[in-house]
């Protein structure tokens, strides 16, 4: 029984990983300059799951975030000669990233947190109950 909930809290700390990246995709989605303050994009990042051996027993695995990857796709053009930071043919350089996509991978993120979360329930009530008829 605490094996699953092992399992289940290694997947809770892993989408935890994931919700914050997207949140930083989402925040960033106009940000024109890096961390230096060079006119440099945003740089999106995307988690990679892997399985986690050292979490589980009996075929049963645990999850662990991999990597954060940054992307290093090209970015999105936009015709803006006004702004502070447009080329010298009045385009600005944002990040190539897609609400939707972002969007629905937090929605996805959300839900197997939820799943984990009642996972780890009813983990724990299974064990109550055992107790009380062992009692």
């Amino acid at each position: 029984m605490l094996k699953a909930i092992d399992i289940s809290a290694s997947a809770l700390a892993a989408q935890r990983t994931r919700m914050d990246a997207l949140a930083g995709n989402l925040a960033n989605v106009s940000t024109t300059h890096n961390e230096d303050g060079q006119p440099e994009p945003y740089q999106p990042r995307y988690v990679t799951f892997a399985a986690d051996e050292s979490v589980g027993t009996h075929g049963a695995v645990g999850v662990r975030v991999a990597s954060i990857e940054t992307s290093d796709a090209e970015p999105r053009l936009k015709y803006e000669p006004g702004h502070p930071d447009a080329n010298a043919d009045g385009y600005v350089a944002y990040p190539d990233i897609n609400m939707m996509f972002e969007l629905t991978d937090a929605m996805e993120a959300a839900r197997a947190y939820e799943a984990n979360l009642g996972a780890i329930e009813i983990s724990k009530d299974l064990g109550r109950q055992t107790l009380r008829i062992l009692a």
